[in-house]
């Protein structure tokens, strides 16, 4: 099994904008395992539309927070953190 570094990068494709009141969700499909993570409060000023290409960075959370298990924030090209979620 290989271990996941917080300075290491997924690439993904953004598959979803939907426009909320204050902020637009994003949801984003990440290239290698398929696998789908949605971010509920990004900017809405940010120029996202599908087909876009953004990164995951993945940091695993203590064992006692037992419902959720990584935080995984969403970057663009030059590292700049554009959401979070837990997952």
């Amino acid at each position: 099994m290989t271990e996941i570094e917080e300075s290491d990068r997924f690439e993904c494709k953004v598959v979803n904008i939907i426009n909320n009141l204050k902020w637009k969700g994003v949801m984003v499909k990440e290239i290698k395992s398929g696998g789908n993570v949605y971010f509920a409060r990004t900017d809405p000023k940010r120029d996202l539309k599908p087909g876009d290409t953004l990164y995951l960075g993945v940091r695993e959370l203590p064992s006692q927070m037992e419902e959720m298990q990584a935080e995984v924030t969403l970057y663009n090209k030059n590292d700049e953190k554009i959401d979070w979620t837990f997952i």
